[in-house]
């Protein structure tokens, strides 16, 4: 027999694992795609797939700021002023006075010492842990943080351990037998958590991290603008909290993200934080758009008590036709169905009926818990919230 040589030896298909996996996903029913929307000018809730209006409920632009004008008016203004693009990162060609002054801005609006402006909350999450952590460290997080939150413990090297879900006995348990084995400890979690639209015990967690020295970092990007005196979150004023984590492409209505810290902590992340040193900043219309924000959010309480109102009200209907909420107590509401093909069901439902709602699956959310994923605005009317319902219980009869 002649061995193979290199001209007769079959070649290797070096896309093989991406045809396999992709194959998966599409066995399951579970294989993601985008879909292309137009949104309207005007309304926050409103879009068109493929020429049809649709209501949209997927939105995380909880107070309608994406289309305000002057968000909009800001950005061209800073873009006219400043150009287009910040052209580096911040540590290379110098920070610009629009993002020192935003930084300024942002640590006053929230009575904090410092802030540091990042480009998106994903970057921010999975950078800063790591830059905190280390091999040495062990970080504690809630099983149901936001995945970059546990991209960011799992990049870090650090030893890394979930406690069970909003359960402030396990955590402390956890904390107890970590006993000085590690050089330090952090505990990361969300304020609200995106896919069930709960909320951690934050006055707890502050005393938990005070009694076993322990770094305290808490994602607030779904609770600021929407709760909290002036929309400053959940967060707001209290003590204890090491880092806070917020964004602004939700109900601030742009892009970005920041983090609220002491201003050692600060100096330490713009020496140590990978994200911010070795990415170009954010352009200057996105700071414009920010700093509008920032302006309009403290002025809203109005917008902010309509929305929690619907919340309650959106909560109590959808619990009295036989949805389970779960455990939401905000904005987010899940309409937990557990089984997959029902939850997708639902949502086409819901499409064909002139209605974006989004069916939350695995690999997103843990097997049987598969939910649609509501969000609301304070752009959402008793009509929109009406003709919703309507069509739910067209479906709800369907099915029986």
């Amino acid at each position: 027999m002649v061995p193979p040589t290199s001209a007769n030896k079959p070649k290797m298909d070096k896309y093989a694992f991406i045809d396999q996996a992709l194959t998966e996903r599409k066995d399951k029913d579970q294989l993601r795609c985008l879909r292309t929307l137009v949104p309207d000018s005007s309304d926050p809730v409103i879009a068109y797939k493929k020429g049809r209006r649709m209501l949209n409920f997927c939105s995380n632009d909880y107070l309608g700021l994406s289309r305000h004008p002057r968000l909009k008016e800001r950005a061209m203004d800073y873009a006219r002023s400043h150009g287009c693009g910040a052209t580096a990162s911040r540590l290379v060609c110098g920070t610009f006075d629009i993002h020192s002054g935003l930084e300024a801005k942002l640590a006053r609006h929230f009575e904090r010492e410092a802030a540091l402006v990042l480009n998106s909350g994903f970057q921010a999450n999975s950078s800063l842990i790591g830059a905190l952590a280390g091999r040495g460290a062990l970080v504690l997080a809630d099983k149901l943080s936001h995945n970059s939150l546990l991209q960011g413990a799992l990049l870090s090297r650090a030893t890394f351990r979930r406690y069970r879900h909003r359960d402030m006995a396990d955590l402390e348990r956890k904390l107890g037998g970590a006993g000085g084995r590690y050089e330090r400890i952090l505990i990361v979690t969300e304020s609200i958590f995106s896919m069930d639209g709960d909320r951690s015990d934050v006055d707890r967690l502050v005393q938990l991290a005070d009694k076993h020295q322990a770094l305290l970092i808490v994602d607030d990007a779904h609770a600021v603008g929407v709760w909290g005196e002036q929309g400053m979150g959940l967060t707001a004023k209290k003590d204890g909290i090491d880092l806070v984590i917020g964004t602004f492409g939700k109900a601030y209505g742009s892009f970005g993200a920041f983090v609220l810290c002491s201003d050692r902590v600060k100096d330490y992340l713009i020496n140590f934080c990978p994200g911010f040193i070795y990415t170009t900043a954010l352009p200057p219309p996105v700071i414009g758009a920010i700093e509008a924000g920032l302006d309009l959010v403290p002025t809203m309480d109005q917008d902010r008590g309509y929305l929690q109102g619907l919340c309650d009200q959106v909560r109590a209907r959808l619990r009295a036709m036989g949805f389970d909420t779960h455990s939401s107590s905000s904005q987010i509401i899940p309409i937990l169905l557990g089984d997959e093909r029902l939850t997708l069901s639902l949502s086409r439902w819901l499409e064909l009926n002139g209605i974006l709602a989004t069916a939350i699956r695995p690999p997103t959310v843990e097997a049987g818990k598969s939910r649609i994923r509501i969000a609301l605005s304070s752009c959402h009317t008793g009509e929109h919230i009406e003709y919703f319902l309507q069509v739910l219980r067209g479906w709800n009869g369907a099915k029986s």
